[in-house]
């Protein structure tokens, strides 16, 4: 291997610690909002195809310790987003009785939130944002995630990050009250007048 050449190396003795990692400062509400997001850009995002079965997603899910799935196409191009809440709410039930179809043959793009239906904050609103601001943001739409966007270098949109309640939730050590039951309400009495 020409082009490379052999790194210096020394016999390790006497007292020889292992490296630590400094422990985060406390998240509190003041705190920048980039301190809580998922960074896309620097740890995978956790991604499911549309074809895949919704209890595959939940198995996933739970493995990797998270609520929420990215839905990709065969393309690699984003369809939805599916959430531990779609999973195991009244979603599946509904789809069951219309459908008649059984449990394990309900796929993710069959209860998942569809392209058209999420929202992204630019993230450039983020760079100045505070914790607390995502908060109130999620606290208003009644989501538990909400997706960060940018431009790539040829100008098209790029999720680049995540917000999840239940991640700032352990950032700040407390809970957040949910407007989760409002807002379960507010779509079945739309759905009901349609």
């Amino acid at each position: 291997m020409p082009d490379y050449h052999v790194l210096p190396a020394q016999r390790l003795t006497g007292a020889v610690r292992v490296a630590r990692p400094v422990p985060p400062e406390s998240v509190t509400l003041k705190s920048p909002a980039l301190d809580v997001m998922t960074d896309l850009r620097n740890i995978h995002a956790a991604v499911i195809e549309l074809h895949k079965t919704m209890e595959s997603a939940n198995a996933y899910m739970i493995q990797r310790g998270i609520r929420s799935l990215l839905v990709l196409n065969q393309d690699q191009i984003l369809t939805g987003l599916i959430t531990a809440t779609d999973i195991l709410g009244e979603k599946p039930l509904r789809f069951i009785q219309e459908r008649s179809m059984k449990h394990n043959e309900i796929l993710v793009s069959d209860i998942m939130t569809p392209l058209d239906r999420l929202e992204a904050i630019p993230i450039e609103e983020i760079h100045h944002a505070r914790v607390g601001d995502v908060i109130a943001s999620l606290l208003d739409t009644g989501r538990q995630h909400t997706l960060v966007m940018e431009n790539d270098a040829d100008g098209k949109p790029v999720v680049c990050g995540i917000f999840s309640l239940t991640q700032i939730e352990k950032q700040l050590g407390t809970t957040i009250p949910s407007t989760e039951v409002a807002k379960t309400f507010t779509e079945i009495e739309t759905t009901l007048m349609h």
